[in-house]
């Protein structure tokens, strides 16, 4: 008896390191028909995201997907470094880029349920600097000319990017062109030295008047660190990454784990995978002087699924709390007035959330109230409550550019929704 249980165990603890992914604390695992899903189906995801790796339009890839708190799908195909010949793996580490935005957003909110702000302050109450931005415009002319602010911007609105703030690359008004000779996100600086600098520019629109992606997630993380009274990479250490088992999850990959930090690609002229250096891709093998919140982390595939159920539970993971079920609730609320539209058609804005709001103009199903972000680097994640389902997927690619602007990252986010939906069955 006691040699049939050993073996039992022994058993079950290699099915719990395989679909860890070498060690990696993760979700239990299931089958899918255990949890309401076609194994069969879900294979179209496996073997779909494998075509596109075959075809030569995907370096690598890893996906998991999870259904009432049970991993039903995990898998990684291709390479984390074409040149090495190294392959993908489950825990392999990827730059998120703007999925460190809902990290961001949670450690908000954990100070927001301390009581240390309220989302109807204004910004300047925490950040003095603020206190006298003023909007860019033009006169009949078409000078420029800078106004007041027709009220002070929120905390409600920096969380939604309706501030007023602008990125500096991903539109180009005259605010992003000061930004980027500013060079706002410049690794090397402080996070104070990085409100000094914002502090200098005007806004590129009035408070509340439109949607507009932005720095602003990157200024909460300013927030966090003055009202929190500690660094903001020791908070989310401390606070989120610790308490969640997220191991992988920082603003560098410490000299032990580089072997597994996937390469970062675009595309050359003949639309053959290239290296990218230099820009977005710093080096992560360093800590940066500037943490950004909003996309200056790694991390894992199962890290990040560790963080996506534990909103999906409502605040909570393994016994861990973090926020109360109305507080995720407000985060994955729609905000915007009807005439804002976000970059995704169909979606709305919560707090540093996405949100759908229209499943048909969206351009698929998904259930009530899923809310979701990507990452520049092609990675991608849902969260749907409805349906208790999550979805991550992890790349590293970025659209090419320039004489190379024909060739694009395919439609992974699209094709991936398609291909879990059609396999649940109840």
């Amino acid at each position: 008896m006691r040699a049939q249980l050993t073996v039992l165990l022994l058993i079950g603890t290699l099915a719990l390191g395989s679909a860890r992914g070498l060690g990696q604390a993760t979700l239990p695992a299931a089958k899918p028909e255990n949890v309401g899903m076609s194994a069969e189906r879900l294979t179209r995801l496996t073997d779909g995201m494998k075509a596109l790796v075959e075809q030569g339009r995907l370096a690598g890839v890893v996906t998991m997907v999870a259904r009432h708190g049970k991993v039903v799908e995990f898998e990684a195909a291709g390479k984390r470094n074409i040149a090495a010949d190294l392959p993908m793996q489950k825990d392999s580490i990827f730059r998120i880029y703007s999925m460190s935005k809902p990290i961001t957003g949670v450690a908000m909110m954990m100070l927001f349920e301390e009581g240390k702000w309220q989302l109807n302050d204004p910004v300047a109450k925490y950040i003095p600097e603020f206190a006298n931005l003023k909007v860019y415009g033009t006169d009949a002319k078409g000078n420029m000319v800078l106004v007041d602010q027709t009220h002070p911007m929120t905390m409600r609105e920096l969380m939604s990017h309706t501030a007023g703030f602008t990125y500096g690359f991903f539109s180009n008004t005259p605010v992003d062109k000061l930004q980027r000779e500013a060079n706002l996100l410049d690794v090397n600086i402080t996070l104070d030295e990085f409100i000094k600098r914002v502090a200098k520019l005007p806004l590129n629109a009035q408070p509340g008047s439109e949607w507009h992606y932005s720095i602003s997630v990157d200024i909460q993380g300013y927030i966090v660190q003055k009202l929190s009274g500690m660094p903001f990479e020791e908070f989310l250490q401390k606070r989120i990454f610790k308490p969640l088992n997220m191991a992988d999850t920082a603003f560098y990959v410490p000299a032990e784990k580089l072997k597994r930090f996937a390469e970062l690609y675009d595309y050359d002229e003949s639309g053959k995978f290239h290296v990218l250096t230099g820009g977005l891709n710093h080096d992560y093998a360093a800590k940066p002087a500037l943490p950004s919140g909003g996309g200056g982390l790694v991390s894992t595939a199962t890290d990040y699924m560790r963080f996506c159920q534990m909103l999906l539970n409502g605040g909570q993971l393994d016994g861990v709390r973090l926020l109360a079920p109305g507080t995720v609730e407000l985060m994955r609320t729609n905000v915007l007035a009807p005439s804002m539209t976000t970059l995704s058609p169909g979606a709305g804005f919560g707090l540093d959330f996405a949100v759908y709001t229209d499943a048909v103009a969206a351009g698929g199903y998904y259930g009530k109230g899923t809310y979701f972000w990507g990452g520049a680097a092609g990675t991608w994640f849902w969260i749907d409550p409805t349906d208790d389902l999550i979805v991550i997927g992890m790349i590293q690619q970025i659209a090419g550019g320039g004489a190379a602007a024909a060739y694009t990252v395919p439609d992974v986010r699209g094709l991936s929704h398609a291909y879990v939906y059609q396999a649940v069955l109840n």
